[in-house]
């Protein structure tokens, strides 16, 4: 079989996968899984960051309290529970082992009991068999479920000492709905108690807690906390605003104190009103469920309180109701990397203007391959930094590498740095790889703030203890570009076929100044649609990656769909020549359709080799099978075939039929004979 037959039989096969793939009718297409676990999410829908009111508790033995009565306390832990709820019962013996255990380093625990129709007697021989110590409390008429939004009765909620929610959601995730475990794999209120008692955030803020649902409350709910800011505001701009705008942050002011915030209320409204700020691009999310990990969005009471407040007086309030003061890492968040790896040289940045991207290669001296499980990349001029992509670059590829100075496919896209956005850590399970003898290709883009400086960008990485269950990798959509002047809405489409099942993870649209909003979409095998990302207003300023909570299946026979807008003309303030026709390029001048997304594939186990997605593709056969099946009958007749010779040599038995296995076997003679050839 000659070159232009092979190239004939893979384009065909990817163009009729493209255009005529479906999926036999019948069956069951419905998903229900009755098993629930618990599921990180957003922070913005949580809560979490808000002052709990001093609320009044009534023990089943014992006098009444306040919370206040634990202002001592680093940490308090309230805890619903229930005697009758399968899921809680499985955890009581779990709660009484972390409160014996953090008890002994001053954290406080309340066990809440939301369920009036428990027996008294049930309760009593709960606290007995189990050695709770701290107060068990009835809330029969659900107001402390309402003052804490609660959801179940196998949520706990984590204070700190000045009563600011720092954690709430699930114990861990060894019991749920419909199934348990031996053992837990997230141990999320001991990861929150150990982060808060060390001074740190919760590596997660909040999750679902699968256990028996409670209703919306009917009973009295307890007055919200004074609008003022240190009751109120100061923890709203705390949560979503100190990581930037702070003493050494990234955000051109601070926003650290009463007089900072009040200093610039005006801009802080009209960012807040517009929607610009905090950075966050994706359309609003319209159900129940937020699909999004790191979502930035301003909740809409916060927005209201914060804007209510800034018109309204700004009033201080009392010094009593202030948050602690939150810290940051003097250096890495990621802990002490195992490996750290700088540019050689510093770049200077000048003082005005603006810079072409620098290009850095820096070899890793890595002599094995090696699993990353946890990635920092580390300006040390932040302020100038616009972005910073690391791409690894294996030793095979370096020289053509720095000639191009890009990969236009993003197959082995690495890293990321923008502001508030520069760490990567992966569950348990996962890592990305760096082959041993690669090199990093260090892409930066400087914006000169008024003051000459220099910059020596550095990556730290914190090695797996094992090589991973799944191998982390990006790939990207992308397309050509051939702008016209002055056009405001140019579309660009770009594909790319799923050619194994696969779980998508993330996702980073890349454009520059013209760029003016990104969609994702998966086709499905049976040719339907679905948005899996919208990017309606795009900035250029913010490289921001867009983590799903859960992974979204991208089966076999699938295309992901991307969707560029570009503004060329003069409506445009960030466009520098709407009078040129423009293509694709490294400058900010020029431009980029990618559209960056991270994925792992279930049934492949991590070889220690990497791969595009293409170079993948053409691996397995049964990709390129299913595209010349065009009437999906699961065999290919010669009248289906593009290439009469090859199709006789696929068909083993010659009875004018390949069969998928028939296909297999002739597609990896046809690679084993490629490779002999090379």
């Amino acid at each position: 079989m000659n070159a232009k037959s092979t190239t004939l039989l893979i384009l065909t096969g990817v163009l009729f996968v493209s255009i005529r793939l479906a999926v036999a009718e019948g069956g069951i297409t419905t998903k229900f899984d009755v098993r629930e676990g618990p599921q990180p999410i957003a922070t913005s829908d949580s809560n979490v960051g808000r002052l709990i009111p001093d609320l009044e508790f009534t023990p089943v033995s014992g006098k009444k309290f306040r919370l206040s009565t634990y202002n001592a306390a680093p940490a308090v832990v309230i805890a619903f529970t229930s005697t009758s709820c399968a899921v809680t019962k499985r955890y009581a013996p779990t709660l009484a082992t972390i409160e014996k255990q953090y008890s002994a380093r001053g954290v406080k625990f309340i066990f809440v009991n939301p369920i009036a129709a428990d027996a008294s007697t049930d309760i009593t021989a709960a606290i007995r068999t189990h050695g709770f110590t701290g107060p068990y409390v009835r809330d029969t008429r659900g107001e402390i479920a309402a003052s804490l939004d609660a959801h179940s009765t196998a949520e706990v909620f984590v204070l700190d000492a000045a009563r600011t929610l720092v954690y709430r959601g699930a114990v861990d995730d060894q019991y749920g709905l419909g199934y348990s475990q031996d053992a837990p794999k997230s141990r999320y209120l001991a990861a929150a108690l150990d982060a808060l008692l060390a001074g740190r955030q919760p590596p997660v803020a909040a999750t679902t807690a699968p256990g028996c649902a409670l209703e919306k409350s009917s009973g009295k709910t307890i007055t919200a906390v004074p609008l003022t800011y240190h009751a109120r505001i100061s923890r709203i701009i705390q949560q979503h605003c100190v990581e930037c705008h702070r003493e050494g942050g990234v955000g051109p002011f601070s926003l650290e104190s009463y007089a900072d915030v009040t200093g610039h209320a005006g801009m802080i409204r009209k960012v807040v009103e517009k929607d610009v700020m905090p950075p966050w691009f994706a359309a609003p999310v319209h159900g129940s469920v937020n699909p999004w990990s790191n979502d930035r969005t301003l909740p809409a009471q916060d927005k209201a309180d914060l804007i209510a407040w800034l018109a309204g007086g700004k009033k201080e309030g009392e010094r009593a109701d202030a948050p602690l003061q939150r810290s940051f890492p003097k250096d890495w968040e990621i802990g002490k990397p195992d490996a750290v790896i700088q540019i050689p040289e510093p770049i200077a940045v000048k003082t005005t203007g603006k810079m072409p991207y620098q290009n850095v290669f820096v070899e890793t001296k890595f002599t094995e391959d090696t699993w990353v499980s946890a990635i920092e990349v580390r300006p040390t001029a932040r302020e100038v930094v616009h972005h910073v992509l690391v791409f690894v670059v294996t030793a095979d590829k370096l020289e053509a590498a720095k000639k191009r100075r890009r990969d236009d496919q993003g197959g082995n896209f690495f890293a990321v740095y923008v502001p508030g956005n520069n760490v990567l850590t992966f569950p348990d399970g996962f890592a990305k790889l760096i082959p041993a003898g690669a090199s990093l290709h260090f892409q930066i883009h400087y914006t000169p703030k008024g003051t000459a400086t220099q910059d020596q960008t550095r990556i730290g990485f914190v090695f797996a203890k094992s090589p991973p269950k799944h191998e982390v990798r990006v790939a990207a959509i992308s397309a050509k570009l051939q702008i016209p002047p002055g056009d405001d809405n140019y579309e660009a489409h770009g594909t790319i076929p799923v050619p194994f099942d696969a779980k998508i993870l993330s996702f980073m649209p890349h454009m520059h100044v013209r760029g003016k909003a990104y969609r994702y979409e998966i086709e499905l095998p049976n040719r339907t649609k679905q948005t899996l990302l919208e990017v309606p207003h795009y900035d250029f300023n913010w490289q921001l990656q867009y983590r799903l909570a859960n992974p979204v299946d991208a089966p076999t026979g699938s295309r992901l769909l991307g969707t560029a807008w570009y503004d060329n003309s003069a409506k445009n303030p960030a466009n520098p020549d709407p009078t040129r026709e423009v293509r694709w390029g490294e400058q900010t001048d020029d431009e980029m359709m990618l559209g960056y997304f991270e994925y792992y594939v279930p049934s492949m186990l991590p070889d220690g080799k990497q791969a595009s997605l293409t170079e993948m593709v053409m691996r397995d056969g049964g990709f390129i099978f299913i595209g010349l099946d065009k009437n999906h009958d699961d065999r290919i007749t010669i009248d289906e075939s593009p290439d009469k010779s090859a199709f006789r040599e696929a068909d083993a038995n010659g009875d004018g039929e390949v069969t998928r296995e028939e296909f297999k076997v002739y597609w990896q003679r046809r690679n084993a004979r490629t490779a002999t050839k090379r």
